[in-house]
């Protein structure tokens, strides 16, 4: 009996769980072209299973997603010469630890600049994030940011150690309380810039305090507008947002090059700020203009609480600067580990594409009984698919259901293929190498059986499996 997987949701993640298929054919995918640089130590090599090399501390939480049937999971101090996938958090990747036998890389977080995206695009290899995974707990951080930039609190602590220090504390703890006046935050208005996971459940629970709240996303998923506060007032600019702001909450991604996100809190969005603002950043220290922010803080009582240090600001009177603390709860390492882990394995025994920065959302419904998967990446240009489906027909393939989805210069294909009228041995041999070689095409991988074989790639012409 043969055995398949398709993935199903859970409560929280998708779990890939197991079914069982009639028996057809016999499928042949094992053949030698080409031959990858090394197996490592072969005493530790354990073929049949997919290896993952982690870097970092990855929770067991998410590792335990990995069933250990089959999965060998390497962490960074052990060698892992034909890892099939890589997982990481902070490690910044480079391509020398990236072997030829990899199909995808996975970051447990949602940002990937630690991550050669396009380098990976080129070879072939999506890489995936975790949206979402850390929005609570950086959630959390902005209304502890918010209530650190209300009532001076951590100038507070200082003044009380340094008093207890010189044996004064208690002679002096309500004396100098006048010294550390704030505000409360019931009935003052925060302005939310990027309405995504984190930006929303900001909104919601600001509200909740009993907060006036504005937004602004020009990029408003219909999703995201449902989390909303149904009393959000949606501002048409940046500007028209933060104007009148008592707080505001920068949730953007960080995006380089013109037209991107480097410095958007300027000059021109902080000439809109009340003079006693609280701008709190735990999103990426390069959305703001320093030089702008260090300006609006000399001339009056704003403040600036962010988890991003800058030398022009680390140390000024009106900034809390703070550990990048975004993400270090036990919960969101946990929650990110797993969604991360469950991605991957989606990825490499279904070949569904979800959560790539660099590949487009690719899902086929499940593989029909009797068929094989097959995918395909190749470079985006015309005529790469009438190609394959020409070779699968000349070998008297049949594709019973296909998908062809592009995203820039990358495609990616999807193929279940009928094994009906085949009694002996099926033999893929042929038309992987025909299609892998095809010009424009970066790999091709058959997902059937053994874990971790059927993966080809056309590497400058030679075909290696």
């Amino acid at each position: 009996m043969i055995l398949s997987k398709f993935a199903l949701k859970s409560k929280q993640f998708q779990q890939p769980v197991r079914v069982a298929m009639r028996a057809f054919a016999d499928v042949e995918v094992e053949h030698l072209a080409g031959k990858w640089a090394t197996y490592g130590d072969l005493e530790n090599y354990k073929q049949g299973k997919y290896q993952i090399k982690t870097f970092n501390k990855i929770s067991p939480v998410g590792l335990s997603r990995f069933p250990d049937d089959e999965y060998d999971i390497r962490d960074q101090d052990k060698e892992a010469a034909n890892a099939h996938a890589i997982l990481l958090r902070s490690h910044k990747l480079q391509e020398s630890d990236v072997p030829q036998t990899v199909r995808a890389i996975a970051r447990c977080g949602a940002g990937t600049n630690n991550i050669p995206v396009p380098r990976m695009t080129e070879l072939g290899i999506p890489v995936f994030n975790t949206p979402g995974a850390n929005a609570n707990a950086v959630k959390e951080l902005v209304l502890c940011g918010m209530l650190l930039g209300s009532r001076r609190i951590v100038d507070g602590v200082n003044h009380m150690k340094s008093l207890g220090e010189q044996g004064l504390a208690r002679e002096r703890v309500e004396k100098d309380k006048a010294m550390f006046g704030g505000r409360e935050l019931k009935g003052k208005t925060l302005a939310v810039i990027g309405l995504g996971h984190i930006g929303s459940m900001t909104a919601r629970d600001a509200e909740s305090l009993g907060m006036k709240i504005k937004g602004y996303d020009p990029g408003l998923s219909v999703g995201s507008a449902l989390k909303l506060p149904n009393t959000i007032d949606l501002a048409d600019s940046m500007a028209a947002a933060v104007a009148g702001a008592d707080y505001i909450s920068i949730n953007i991604p960080y995006i380089k090059g013109e037209n991107g996100t480097h410095g958007i809190i300027g000059k021109d969005v902080i000439s809109h700020f009340s003079p006693d603002a609280v701008l709190l950043n735990f999103a990426r220290g390069e959305l703001v203009d320093s030089e702008a922010m260090k300006e609006f803080l000399d001339s009056g009582n704003g403040r600036y609480v962010s988890d991003f240090p800058e030398d022009l600001l680390w140390n000024h009177e009106n900034t809390i600067i703070l550990p990048h603390l975004g993400a270090s709860t036990e919960e969101a390492e946990d929650a990110a580990a797993s969604m991360a882990a469950d991605t991957i394995i989606n990825f490499l025994e279904t070949g569904t594409i979800v959560n790539s920065v660099n590949f487009p959302n690719t899902s086929l419904p499940d593989r029909p009984e009797g068929a094989v998967r097959f995918t395909v990446v190749n470079s985006n240009v015309p005529g790469v698919l009438a190609k394959m489906t020409e070779a699968f027909a000349a070998e008297k393939l049949n594709i019973l259901q296909q998908i062809n989805q592009s995203r820039g210069d990358i495609a990616y294909n999807v193929l279940d293929i009928s094994t009906e009228g085949h009694d002996d041995v099926l033999s893929f041999k042929g038309v992987q190498e025909k299609i892998t070689m095809i010009d424009g095409v970066v790999s091709t991988r058959i997902i059937y059986g053994t874990p971790g074989k059927g993966y080809a790639k056309n590497i400058e012409g030679v075909y290696f499996i």
